[in-house]
């Protein structure tokens, strides 16, 4: 039996953030991360490309990181295309779009399966992958090459078969972003988008790879987005019971973890500052909230969150509830379970490379072949 943590532990368990730096070499930036590291006992921490310099040096950093945080979540956004966190470590990974323009199913998997093997060999336990919004007009000038099709099947399609390569691959993937951005037409890292949608269509187009996904996607990412036909007014989704535990926990059934999207993005603090968010994101349903930045906000956030839950009893059941949830499910998960994988040779890295090249080959003669139709 596990021992009992204190409140401050398991708001901890709420907690997945990112930092500046790339490894541990006893600079003074260093030694922050290492304290915060210390003072938070985080659920996990998210590299970005900022923190990624090579093979090696990504998977020592994330070795380190592992002896200081207990059984942590290790996240990387890794979809292909413009959001390819490993492309200069490793190389190029082809878009969503264009792995889903090719109709082939098994094409589908072997994208998820490069992309775990290249998170895997550099020591990632989590994906922040596959992307579950419709691609329309109103947002292909923020989403671009990220989504894979207008139509809910097809993208359940390709979703289903990516996961299952992730998995294969021994990487948890994250639906994202929930309720859908399919009709967004502003960037939530800098702005709050208002989807005008009545709930019947959002139930039936948006919502739909999410119920279709329900018992196979382990975590989902809700967005800072709002929706007024649902909430009739501009709450975040992020924020938003009537979303998170309302829709997805009761509607849809869903049981895996439930995570904020980034909450130093403007969408959501165009209605709250940041610590507030946090509580909000928590008290709403979130199991967990993400802070990608800065030290500063990582601490505004975890402080408010726990003296919130040391002064309101009912906000401290539901920190207990969604930590006990975390634990549980990291407890119980293969990834997180796995040993720490050695540090990748050259030889390795040059065969994921092969990988990628021979994916885009297949690609580019599926976009030439006459009989490529899509689903």
């Amino acid at each position: 039996m596990p021992a009992r943590k204190s409140l401050d532990q398991l708001v901890g368990q709420l907690l997945i953030f990112g930092f500046e730096g790339t490894g541990f070499d006893g600079t003074a930036q260093d030694t922050r991360l290492t304290a915060l590291l210390a003072d938070t006992r985080p659920a996990g921490i998210i590299l970005f490309a900022r923190n990624i310099q090579s093979p090696r040096q990504t998977h020592g950093l994330l070795k380190s990181i592992r002896r200081l945080v207990e059984q942590p979540f290790l996240c990387v956004d890794m979809e292909g295309g413009a959001v390819d966190r490993l492309r200069d470590a490793i190389a190029p990974a082809p878009s969503v779009a264009d792995v889903a323009a090719a109709g082939r199913r098994e094409l589908f998997k072997e994208h998820g399966l490069i992309i775990g093997a290249e998170a895997r060999a550099l020591g990632f336990n989590v994906d922040f992958a596959p992307v579950l919004d419709l691609r329309l007009d109103g947002s292909l000038n923020v989403l671009g090459s990220r989504t894979a099709s207008s139509e809910p099947p097809a993208i359940v399609a390709y979703a289903r078969q990516f996961l299952a390569g992730l998995n294969d691959a021994g990487i948890l993937g994250c639906g994202k972003h929930f309720p859908g951005l399919g009709e967004a037409n502003l960037d939530s890292h800098f702005a709050l988008p208002s989807v005008e949608k009545p709930w019947k269509n959002l139930w039936a187009e948006d919502l739909a790879p999410y119920r279709a996904l329900a018992r196979q996607v382990p975590l989902v990412m809700v967005a800072h987005c709002a929706y007024p036909a649902v909430t009739r007014d501009s709450t975040p989704a992020s924020i938003s019971q009537r979303w998170i535990t309302g829709v997805l926990r009761k509607k849809i059934g869903y049981r895996g973890l439930v995570i904020s999207d980034d909450l130093e993005m403007g969408g959501v603090l165009a209605s709250l500052p940041i610590e507030e968010a946090a509580i909000a994101a928590i008290r709403a349903g979130a199991d967990l909230f993400l802070v990608c930045h800065k030290e500063e906000n990582v601490r505004r956030c975890y402080e408010a969150v726990l003296r919130q839950a040391e002064r309101d009893v009912r906000f401290r059941r539901r920190v207990e509830q969604a930590a006990r949830r975390v634990l549980a499910f990291k407890r119980k998960s293969p990834a997180l379970n796995r040993r720490f994988p050695a540090p990748p040779s050259d030889a390795a890295v040059d065969r994921l490379r092969r990988r990628i090249w021979l994916l885009g080959e297949q690609l580019r003669a599926a976009a030439g072949s006459p009989e490529n139709r899509p689903l």
